[in-house]
């Protein structure tokens, strides 16, 4: 169950992953979502650093190289603070399912790989709901950086901690910053009980272990409204976990 800070228990259920650049986290959250999606379930969507109050401020900050570690933390937070008030909230109120595509794990990590007191910011963040799962997808260093790489030739300013002067060279600067969150995220594991993945094994082996350990929590959850479209599919046997997203467009009369 998704639980406030004071203890009380809400009917919905908060499901949140976490991981390094690299760690397929996104990937196993977004294949969760579609198949709770496909099963009729009523799913909510949240991702780090996305809310509209902060994200302007954070581009230019971003964009000028003036953000401080501090600064960093303080507008993750306030991020953060208003997508729960706004998104999380709201949903786990009314017995939905959550997804959240990294949460207060993140900031625990990069923030204190960026040299802030682990208590400070544990503190600044103490305000988040207790998620209901906390995935982590544990990937080595090298194989996260070979996937990285692959993908993304040139590394940003503050993506490859370069703020932090670490090394002047972008590849080497990001190895280091990436292994320092690494070591924040493996300290974490038995403070907080985050539900280990490794993120070495196939896709599909990975997301079998995630929708089994998801599957004793989904009683009593809020269901979305039937569509024709679901029923029909429900009717012919079929479960179309992409389908939604491809059916046309209905014109407005």
């Amino acid at each position: 169950m998704a639980t406030l800070p004071d203890g009380r228990t809400l009917p919905g259920k908060l499901i949140i992953v976490e991981g390094i650049d690299g760690s397929g986290k996104s990937t196993q959250l977004d294949l969760l979502r579609k198949y709770l999606v496909g099963e009729g379930y009523c799913v909510a969507f949240s991702e780090w650093n996305s809310s509209p109050i902060v994200k302007g401020v954070t581009q230019k900050g971003k964009k000028k190289q003036l953000l401080t570690p501090l600064s960093f933390c303080l507008i993750h937070a306030a991020d953060f603070s208003d997508r729960m008030e706004r998104q999380m909230l709201p949903a786990l109120k009314a017995g939905a399912i959550v997804l959240a595509d990294r949460y207060i794990y993140t900031a625990f990590a990069r923030d204190v790989a960026r040299g802030l007191d682990p208590q400070f910011v544990r503190q600044v963040y103490s305000f988040a709901i207790h998620p209901t799962i906390a995935f982590y997808f544990h990937v080595p260093l090298d194989e996260s950086l070979k996937r990285i790489m692959a993908g993304r030739p040139q590394l940003k300013y503050y993506e490859a901690g370069l703020d932090l002067g670490l090394s002047e060279d972008p590849h080497d600067s990001f190895r280091t910053f990436q292994g320092m969150i690494l070591e924040e995220y493996d300290r974490m594991v038995d403070e907080f009980g985050l539900t280990v993945i490794d993120a070495t094994r196939p896709l599909l082996e990975q997301q079998d272990d995630v929708r089994q350990i998801v599957a004793p929590h989904l009683k009593n959850v809020l269901f979305a409204e039937p569509s024709a479209w679901r029923e029909v599919l429900a009717q012919e046997g079929l479960h179309g976990r992409y389908l939604e997203s491809m059916l046309p467009e209905t014109s407005e009369t």
